[in-house]
């Protein structure tokens, strides 16, 4: 990190700087994370980046998976001025936080990337827009708390750009569209428009759409790797294999993330903001817990019926709608067991402290 770059240009404001006080007179200085690796995590502060490894306390206390450091938190530092690595002892509050439920049989979430102000949802052109795809990523984008905003690339690849953005346009409702293309920079300006000093973006999307190209273009200069688009598909190759936070000279920060084989659902509390439309036909439904399956008298399934409401639309909704509830399911499972498990320890030790004062008598 240049000398020139300061905390502001992080993203550091007058809030945190308060809220901060207390960690500051205990010797703590602020720092931002801007890549991991093996446990290992890049931080940048006021006097330069250092290597952090996070404090055994900090692994204590924490809840789980998610209360630990990720690309994107602000995190507190002790300085180590021998020249060993710093130890992050305290994970600020995020303002924001793009989750998902992680990967396989366990029902934890992960964070992919915290205090994001932007998530573009990037898709490629150059194969046909997944409608349905797009809406799960919206989903979760919202959750977010953070604006999101669809950007369709390769548009140099596109047979029909038009088709393509009204096709996406009846899955996102209002969310903003940018078509880019990274060959010929068409849209750059646009997507550049949207960053601000110590303003943050993130990039997500399907692996092979051109994150990491999108990425460079807007530092400038070849940051973050990319592959080579094969011949026989004209499919981009996915390179990016660890979240990267960059700091671009004309301001703002900009997050790529690796690609998504599995993009499933951790909360759904943003699925009536992404399907509007059923929302508002629901409000019209017999039964105020319609499920919008069988129940009769239903607003949604007449819409259906009618072709007043694009059917793969409904469906798509409907397994959203499982999917959120599944893992609310296996939410709930997680936690009892995990109480029942505190509880069967908590009475083991009392169990064993009543052993030991009857033998002590």
């Amino acid at each position: 990190m240049t000398p020139s770059v300061t905390l502001a240009d992080l993203g550091w404001s007058d809030e945190r700087e308060a809220a901060f006080a207390p960690l500051a007179v205990a010797g703590l200085v602020p720092g931002r994370v801007v890549l991991e690796h093996n446990h290992v995590f890049r931080v940048m502060t006021a006097e330069g980046e250092v290597l952090a490894e996070t404090a055994g306390a900090v692994k204590h206390k924490a809840d789980g998976r998610q209360a630990l450091p990720v690309v994107g938190d602000w995190v507190a530092l002790r300085i180590d001025g021998t020249g060993a690595r710093c130890q992050i002892r305290e994970v600020l509050p995020r303002t924001t936080r793009f989750s998902r439920k992680a990967a396989g049989r366990d029902t934890v979430e992960q964070i992919v990337a915290a205090n994001i102000d932007i998530v573009f949802i990037v898709f490629g052109l150059d194969t046909h827009v997944k409608a349905r795809a797009l809406e799960r990523y919206l989903v979760v984008a919202r959750h977010s708390g953070a604006r999101p905003v669809v950007v369709l690339n390769k548009a140099d690849l596109a047979d029909d750009t038009a088709a393509a953005v009204a096709e996406a346009r009846a899955a996102t409702g209002d969310t903003p569209i940018l078509v880019t293309s990274t060959q010929t920079g068409v849209g750059l300006d646009q997507v550049s428009s949207l960053l601000a000093r110590g303003r943050t973006v993130a990039l997500i999307g399907p692996s092979g759409v051109g994150k990491s190209s999108i990425v460079n273009q807007l530092v400038g200069h070849a940051e973050l790797a990319t592959g080579e688009v094969r011949g026989w598909d004209q499919r981009g190759r996915h390179t990016s294999v660890h979240r990267q936070l960059v700091v671009r000279e004309e301001g703002g920060l900009v997050i790529d993330t690796p690609g998504m084989r599995e993009l499933q659902l951790w909360e759904g509390d943003a699925v009536a903001d992404t399907f509007g439309d059923v929302a508002g036909l629901a409000e019209q439904c017999r039964f105020r817990d319609c499920r919008h399956d069988r129940e009769p008298g239903c607003a949604v399934k007449s819409a259906v019926d009618a072709g007043a409401l694009d059917s793969a639309r409904y469906e798509s909704y409907l397994q959203i709608q499982a999917v959120k509830e599944d893992v609310l399911k296996k939410r709930e499972h997680r936690a009892l067991t995990e109480s029942k498990h505190t509880a069967k320890v908590m009475n083991r030790a009392m169990r064993k402290l009543c052993t030991e004062r009857d033998q002590q008598r």
